[in-house]
Formats: C-alpha cells, structure tokens, sequence
C-alpha cells in the first residue's frame, strides 16, 4: 500500500458536545475535548456565582451551548445566551455567573488557570481530558 493509502485505516469521528456532558456532572470544573497547535477546547456546566479574577496573559472566550451567563465587570455586565459568545480581553476583571445551569465551550491556550492568579476551591484541575 502507498503512503497516499495509507490513512484509509484511520477512523475519524466528530465530538457530540452532548456525548461529552454526559461523561461529568461536576460544577466550575473544565474538561478539554481537544486541542489545536497550543489551544485546547474545553467543556464546562456552570451554575451559581464564580470569583473575580482576570487573566493578565489570555482573552477568554465563552461559546454558550445552554443557557445564560452573565458576566460582570468593574463597570457593567454582559449576558450571554445559547448560540452566542463573548471574547473577554486579557487583563479585564471579570465574574461569571448562572443563575440555572449553563454548559459552554471555551477555547484558551493549554495551560491557563481558570481563576487566573486568584487561585482557591474553584480552580479547575488542568488538563482533564473526556
């Protein structure tokens, strides 16, 4: 068989982001599903209030699957509903919240911490792959 060939026995498969949130029901903990070059697709069910916190070195962006988030900054707040997104800039406070359960995508570099420099019980394991 020729190199042309030879990736005919490789399986290709989509991700079903549904398929995915049925492998975890924890809150505020991000599970990645992939990754492309140095950024990885993470998975999250979010529900209450989080922390201020702010990411000097990222954007940070928010893909909302279900339901809402609101996320306030020092002067306003943004509310985010299924089939939208929002980019929150490097270096802006921000405080996501839910009032009812929301599952979203987020796509970051490999590596950063979901409460940035604040840390505590809400900072997410890196790296958990379903």
């Amino acid at each position: 068989m020729n190199s042309i060939n030879s990736s005919a026995s490789k399986t290709y498969q989509s991700i079903n982001f549904s398929d995915k949130f049925k492998l975890f029901s924890e809150l505020w903990s991000q599970k990645v599903i992939a990754e492309m070059n140095d950024y990885q697709f993470k998975v999250a069910r979010l529900q209450g209030d989080f922390i201020w916190h702010e990411h000097a070195d990222t954007d940070e962006s928010f893909i909302i699957l279900e339901g809402e988030l609101r996320i306030d900054f020092r002067d306003g707040h943004v509310l985010i509903s299924a089939g939208e997104m929002y980019v929150v800039p490097k270096g802006v406070e921000h405080k996501p919240s839910a009032a009812d359960e929301v599952k979203l995508l987020l796509i970051e570099p490999r590596g950063v911490v979901n409460t940035g420099a604040e840390g505590g019980e809400r900072t997410s394991e890196l790296d958990v792959w379903i």
